[in-house]
């Protein structure tokens, strides 16, 4: 049975409420918000009808309370007649509802089942947000190896904390799409997210972008603008790059933190700010610590969680995953059927470096299916350079120079056989004999020099 909690000053209000539902549910009263406190702590009910108006402690405040903790009841507010304007600020802070004394008791019943229907589907939304991480998805992310399952499993939890957010990974690996999703499934969810780019701006425009300014501020200053700290009211702001702010705006995001408080460029008054922070950065933040470079205050304040988002060479098990993902994608945007990649050219593609990560894997996909004229992408549609064929197998996996940066001859000519060699039998598909054909051994040998080199003859590994 649902358990309700009336927290209401008014005795005969309460009692009005309490006969009108308690056939139907469990009924816990309260005289005021303290009590209304130690209630939910001790009860922990599934909704709270909450009077705004009360001695003490008033429910507006009360409400706001509550919803800065990860697991909190819906609320509906009890408002006087004629407080619509009330209302409208309880909704925005987060109340399911609002009920205008005075009200017909079939009214609250309906108010009071459409919150418990609503409650049943957020949890089943809950529940097959979990099956899809469980899956390996994350809203627009997706992996089913190991390291990203837990990484999905980790920022799904956080995503219900109010907490700050530190999300930390090299280029491409998804940082902007991982913060969306928090903010997504956190209680801001229906709050603004608004995002920050700290290294695509000037050093001398960070602070007014994040803070806003004045009328007549500086020169070019025709009109006042918000900050996105004033944007995200209530909701997440993403500081995306976050190592590259400089040491003076720094400080003033430290204070900002602290005091919960902005004030515009060339302004006097002081605003509060509710926002939630997660940020981003693909710099070692301990270590520009050390250079002083970075603010080491300002780092413990931004990794309560550190979240950290793997390159794709650490889950490489994911690649053909991410390669239908985006071919069918990809495929509906440019209006084409979702194309196949071939077996010799998935292969290759899982062996490249993709320095760029997922980022890259993507770009370079778009550019293959706008490009190709096939059903099936084969390796002649990716850039030779990537997948180390023509002229960049010297490149290898070694990187840069590949065999010809090493000095013994011994080992450069083993390193070079060995890329040739699994070239040439990614090429005819891991055939032996048709690849001895095509280079001019003798089937018996190329087994030998395969058994010499490690390599295996059916995967060209």
């Amino acid at each position: 049975m649902h358990t309700i909690l009336i927290a209401d000053d008014d005795s005969t209000a309460r009692y009005g409420m309490r006969r009108a539902l308690e056939g139907q549910y469990r009924v816990l009263e309260a005289d005021g918000v303290p009590a209304a406190r130690q209630a939910m702590a001790r009860e922990n009910p599934q909704l709270l009808l909450l009077d705004i108006e009360m001695p003490g402690e008033n429910g507006l405040d009360f409400l706001r309370e509550l919803k800065l903790q990860p697991e909190s009841p819906a609320v509906v507010m009890i408002t006087a007649y004629g407080s619509e304007k009330v209302a409208v600020e309880a909704m925005k802070s987060g109340a399911y509802d609002y009920l205008p004394k005075p009200f017909e008791v079939d009214e609250l019943r309906l108010v009071v089942e459409r919150v418990f229907e609503h409650l049943l589907l957020a949890e089943e939304n809950s529940r097959l947000k979990r099956q899809l991480v469980s899956e390996g998805q994350f809203g627009a992310l997706i992996g089913s190896s190991k390291v990203m399952r837990e990484l999905f499993g980790l920022a799904d939890r956080v995503a219900q904390a109010e907490v700050t957010v530190l999300i930390q990974g090299e280029s491409g690996t998804g940082k902007d799409l991982l913060a969306t999703e928090i903010h997504r499934r956190s209680n801001r969810g229906r709050g603004p997210f608004v995002a920050l780019n700290c290294a695509a701006l000037p050093e001398h425009l960070i602070e007014s972008e994040l803070l806003g300014y004045e009328k007549g501020a500086f020169t070019g200053a025709t009109a006042m603008k918000r900050g996105k700290f004033e944007l995200a009211n209530g909701g997440v702001l993403f500081l995306d790059e976050v190592g590259d702010m400089s040491l003076a705006t720094q400080a003033k995001l430290l204070r900002v933190l602290e005091t919960r408080r902005v004030e515009r460029l060339g302004g006097t008054a002081s605003l509060e700010v509710d926002v939630r922070i997660v940020s981003a950065t693909n710099k070692d933040l301990p270590a520009a610590i050390t250079r002083q470079e970075f603010r080491e205050d300002l780092y413990y304040r931004l990794r309560v969680v550190l979240l950290r988002a793997p390159a794709l060479r650490e889950h490489r098990e994911d690649l053909p995953l991410l390669v239908q993902q985006f071919c069918r994608m990809l495929g509906e945007k440019h209006r084409r059927p979702a194309l196949a990649v071939s077996k010799d050219a998935m292969e290759r593609l899982q062996q490249a470096d993709w320095k760029g990560n997922v980022r890259q894997l993507k770009n370079v996909l778009e550019s293959a299916v706008v490009l190709s004229g096939n059903d099936t992408l084969t390796p002649s549609d990716f850039p030779a350079e990537l997948l180390g064929t023509g002229t960049e197998l010297g490149g290898g996996s070694g990187g840069g120079d590949g065999f010809l940066a090493i000095n013994d001859f011994r080992e450069a000519r083993r390193q070079f056989e060995i890329e040739f060699i699994k070239a040439k039998l990614c090429d005819h598909g891991g055939n032996v004999t048709r690849t001895a054909a095509a280079i001019g051994l003798h089937r018996q040998s190329l087994q030998e020099k395969l058994r010499e080199l490690g390599i295996r003859a059916e995967r060209g590994e």
